[in-house]
């Protein structure tokens, strides 16, 4: 299998390839066939390699596989090589990204069926699998930042697919240029990097790392560099504004980029070079601080939204947080456990909004939907499983992972547990509020949407039915031992932590403390389930109109006016020095210098052709005063 690593990431770009080229020749099943195959042989693939590099831990040999595919260039003594390195951390997102891209792939079949860009669809799915499969199988930062920049720019063709939409084109360039700002910040690390460690292979930079001191001023910048890059990739504050616009995509973009894999690129590369950020204490803290204020503001703004895919998007930047949070207090396999689940629940949870939406004729304001239950059955039960995972219930897979961040939190500062756990409460309840308006009481939409009520084909309920197992069984992967478990998921990370100062986190709780916060935990996630159904549970079937709920709730609705703060600090003052620039500077300033020389010279050359008139009487006048000049210049001399 090790030979065949490189048929991986090749497979998918075929399908690219193939679909993109044969994007208006094929009949639509054919590109559904080859898009949807190239991601699950990749997938099997990603499989057996898993295999490989489980027996090879259980066996105590080096659980890394390298493959050196060729030289790509060199400068000096500076050499840069194209090379995969799978490990247990790669090969588990390898996973996730083939499994649920898998997965998707074929829900995407039935849901596009009708565009007719279904053959671009596909090719630019397929693109995006490649290029993340580069990015989290890559062995050096270059190649890493290949993948970065790649999965940047298929999210910009998928969230503008139905570009001929304005609005959602505008979404298109809003993520782009936001993440353009992250990406800067990586390539400014990596030429840090260089210059410091003289390579960008991650064994050869880790390597040297372990043996600097804590609080290595080159190193605060590098980690400082690269959580910038993650901000922009992973949608947090401030550069978090994009992922709720990026819903204008179509759904199964919304699960595949914006669930499970392009926006948990940040953490997984923070987590890839965990050695380098526990050598930085004071970029650990800012982390935890901006990923604590993103959860918890994003997560208050999801509490009044009423489009069902920008409450999953809201809540989507809200579990980033939770992870950088998680990363920030040390916690960096429960941060790599909570990307693992979140990528079920909330893949989950986006692929059931696309089957509601899909059965309400494109409607996505829950106020118009309600008592979905009983035509849907199969997308209501699968969602009801996902949103008590990421409620973080008992036992299902996002409690567990969501513990073992606030267990971390706890022991860092009881200040962090505390706003963690109010944000938690939050998620329970517009999660539920999510469920209860769109699958409870009466219906509220129009007749002609009720009489066309169904539940989806198979190729989309497949998916969610194996996205709700594992949403239900996913935590189990990693059971603490106050549970009966043994932190498996933790043993098979344990050689990308080799050189790392990460033991000085480790968590030291008792088990008493570890019942007492599970407990209060699942029991605030219970009452907000309570409360959501007492509130939205037994709603008629009377559109809902908007209330004037007071000041926290406007400021939830209108999501703390940050675009409109953007707009009035950045935009619009841009926009002024640009017109200032634009009509001072370059019209009247540069045009105005280049182009007064231009009519100078051309005013000049009409004046003096006019001394070439053609006539001789003129020449000979002229050519007397021209005499008489001479003479006169002669005299005066003497």
């Amino acid at each position: 299998m090790t030979e065949l690593l490189w048929l991986i990431p090749l497979i998918p770009f075929l399908g690219f390839v193939l679909n993109g080229l044969g994007r208006n020749l094929f009949p639509k099943a054919i590109y559904g066939i080859i898009g949807t195959g190239a991601v699950f042989i990749a997938f099997i693939l990603s499989a057996f390699l898993f295999q490989e590099i489980w027996s090879l831990q259980k066996a105590g040999q080096s659980a890394a596989i390298t493959q050196h595919l060729f030289d790509w260039f060199s400068v000096g003594n500076f050499k840069v090589s194209l090379s995969f390195l799978v490990d247990p951390l790669s090969a588990a997102m390898l996973l996730i990204i083939t499994g649920i891209g898998f997965l998707i792939h074929l829900y995407s079949y039935s849901y596009m069926h009708e565009d007719k860009g279904l053959g671009k669809f596909f090719a630019y799915l397929n693109l995006f699998v490649f290029f993340m499969l580069l990015l989290v199988m890559g062995s050096n930062y270059l190649v890493m930042f290949i993948g970065w920049e790649g999965v940047g720019l298929c999210s910009y063709l998928l969230i503008g697919f139905w570009f001929t939409n304005s609005s959602y084109a505008s979404a298109a360039k809003k993520a782009f240029v936001m993440n353009r700002i992250g990406d800067l910040g990586f390539l400014i690390a990596m030429f840090f990097i260089l210059e410091h460690f003289g390579t960008l292979e991650y064994s050869a930079v880790f390597s040297q790392a372990a043996s600097l001191s804590i609080g290595d001023s080159t190193i605060v910048i590098i980690t400082l560099l690269l959580f910038v890059a993650a901000t922009g990739k992973s949608a947090q504050i401030p550069l978090f504004t994009w992922l709720p616009d990026a819903m204008a995509g179509p759904t199964p973009v919304s699960a595949l980029i914006h669930a499970a894999t392009m926006v948990t690129a940040g953490i997984y590369m923070v987590v890839r070079s965990n050695v380098l950020f526990m050598l930085s204490p004071l970029t650990m803290e800012i982390m935890a601080i901006i990923g604590l204020a993103t959860a918890l503001i994003a997560a208050f703004i999801a509490l009044t939204q009423n489009d069902i895919k920008k409450v999953l998007a809201y809540s989507t930047v809200s579990q980033l947080g939770y992870m950088f949070l998680a990363l920030g207090v040390g916690a960096f396999t429960g941060a790599f456990f909570h990307v693992l689940t979140h990528a079920f629940f909330k893949a989950l949870l986006f692929l059931g909004a696309g089957s509601v939406i899909h059965a309400m004729g494109n409607e996505q304001d829950m106020r118009k939907m309600g008592g979905l239950r009983k035509a849907l059955p199969i997308t209501f039960f699968t969602m009801c499983l996902g949103t008590i995972a990421i409620s973080g219930i008992p036992p299902f897979a996002g409690f567990f992972s969501k513990d073992e961040i606030l267990a971390h939190a706890f022991q860092h500062n009881v200040v962090l547990w505390g706003v963690g756990l109010l944000t938690a409460i939050c998620t329970a309840f517009y999660m539920f509020r999510l469920l209860f308006m769109t699958f409870f009481g009466s219906f509220r939409g129009t007749a002609d949407q009720k009489a066309h009520l169904h539940e989806s084909p198979w190729q989309m309920t497949f998916p969610l039915i194996i996205l709700a197992f594992l949403s239900v069984v996913g935590g189990w992967i990693n059971l603490p031992e106050a549970v009966g478990g043994s932190h498996a998921l933790a043993n098979f990370l344990a050689p990308i932590y080799k050189g790392s100062r990460l033991a000085d986190f480790d968590l030291a709780l008792s088990h008493q403390t570890e019942y007492l916060l599970m407990g209060v935990s699942a029991i605030v996630a219970i009452v907000m389930a309570i409360v959501a159904y007492t509130m939205y549970g037994k709603m008629d079937g009377k559109p809902m109109t908007e209330k004037n709920e007071g000041f926290l709730y406007r400021l939830s609705y209108n999501k703390l006016y940050v675009d409109e703060l953007y707009d009035a600090i950045i935009v619009r003052p841009l926009q002024s020095l640009s017109t200032f620039l634009h009509t001072y500077v370059e019209k009247l300033g540069i045009d105005g210098f280049v182009n007064g020389i231009a009519s100078f010279f051309v005013g000049s050359g009409k004046g003096i052709r006019q001394l070439q008139s053609g006539y001789v009487g003129f020449y000979i006048l002229m050519m007397v005063f021209g005499v008489i000049a001479i003479l006169i210049y002669g005299m005066v001399r003497i």
